[in-house]
């Protein structure tokens, strides 16, 4: 496995962005997923309808 320090510095940059703007597209897809669906899942798991 190669690690980022024997990447060069625009390599690593570019993979630290990528991971960064992945994770910012996760969170905030989660984030509307929960915001559709988690009252619904809730009710739904307790039983109430």
């Amino acid at each position: 496995m190669i690690g980022i320090e024997s990447l060069g510095w625009g390599q690593a940059a570019t993979v630290i962005g990528i991971v960064l703007l992945e994770a910012i597209v996760l969170y905030v897809g989660y984030g509307a997923l929960e915001k559709l669906l988690g009252s619904k899942l809730t009710a739904a798991i307790r039983g109430d309808q």
